[in-house]
């Protein structure tokens, strides 16, 4: 006989599994114990991305002692880093929610999850789960960087998990063919937004990464600087301003040289050549940054015209 007080969307959880995947099996038995008591249908995805051996086996025993929630296992041929591995996951998935779980780590309550489906439940189609305490300190520049030179609407911090309404996952496939860093789609794709914020059980301890996942999250961070955030044009266009005054000091200083003394025939030709040729080079470089940058916004930034929700005003 159903249980009428669960819940009657169905629900997918797409988990990260890597070889910095830590305390798997007790990870995911919290997933199977909230949803199999909150939910009549859902879902568990594991995302391999070169998890060892052993992790891969006690998943394997794990899935043979469940009751009602399917789990599947969906291995990346390679190693393709959180962000291609997480979007591989979301696309088998198909709940009416999709919980997305970046970390097996897990330093808050059953009783978070549910708040922030909830959360969803009340009109924000993204919600996340996010600490009270503060992150790394190379996560504190980044977040603080990304911040200072995007103009979104939310800022960005340090997240545990999240969800995503059907239809905002719909609205992101629409958007781009490929999501290059999903935080900042998400948050960007013109629906509401909500946070849910938890003092966490313990204080999170990272685990050591390998020399493969820290190049990828350096490079990561360093795509998502330069893709969402307007720091690297902001950045080229300081220069290009200070070589343009320096070219026009230059061709200056060498009029001035002409007027007040005699220099070597030529001299204040080249100079001035110079000073222009390199004037003129900058120039352009600006008009290429300009038009890289418009380029990035039509690609990989918000659409010119996006819109949270449709209100019918008659019958």
């Amino acid at each position: 006989m159903l249980n009428m007080d669960k819940e009657k969307n169905f629900v997918s959880a797409v988990v990260y599994i890597s070889r910095q995947s830590s305390d798997v099996e007790n990870f995911l038995n919290m997933i199977i114990d909230v949803l199999e008591s909150n939910f009549l249908s859902s879902e568990i995805i594991c995302v391999n991305d070169g998890a060892d051996a052993g992790t891969i086996e006690a998943i394997r025993t794990l899935s043979r002692k469940v009751g009602d929630v399917s789990i599947s296992m969906l291995n990346m041929s390679s190693y393709h880093g959180i962000e291609s591995a997480m979007k591989a996951g979301e696309d088998l998935a198909i709940g009416d929610f999709v919980f997305e779980f970046d970390s097996t780590i897990a330093d808050f309550s059953p009783d978070i999850i549910m708040a922030v489906y909830r959360s969803s439940l009340e009109g924000a189609d993204i919600v996340t789960a996010v600490p009270d305490v503060s992150s790394s300190r190379s996560s504190r520049l980044f977040y603080s960087l990304f911040n200072r030179f995007s103009n979104y609407e939310y800022d960005m911090r340090t997240e545990r998990f999240h969800i995503l309404s059907r239809r905002a996952i719909n609205r992101i496939n629409s958007m781009n063919k490929t999501v290059p860093y999903r935080k900042a789609v998400y948050m960007n794709c013109g629906f509401p937004v909500k946070n849910v914020v938890y003092a966490p059980l313990y204080k999170n301890q990272m685990t050591a990464k390998d020399g493969q996942e820290h190049n990828y999250r350096e490079n990561l961070a360093f795509d998502a600087l330069l893709l969402f955030t307007d720091i690297g044009y902001k950045i080229a266009i300081a220069f290009t301003k200070i070589m343009m005054m320096i070219a026009i000091l230059v061709g200056c200083y060498g009029a001035a040289t002409y007027i007040t003394s005699s220099p070597v025939p030529g001299w204040t030709t080249t100079i001035c050549f110079m000073s222009f040729a390199f004037f003129a080079l900058f120039g352009i470089l600006t008009i290429i940054i300009k038009y890289l940058q418009i380029i990035l916004n039509l690609i990989f930034r918000r659409k010119q015209v996006s819109f949270a929700g449709i209100e019918k005003m008659t019958k």
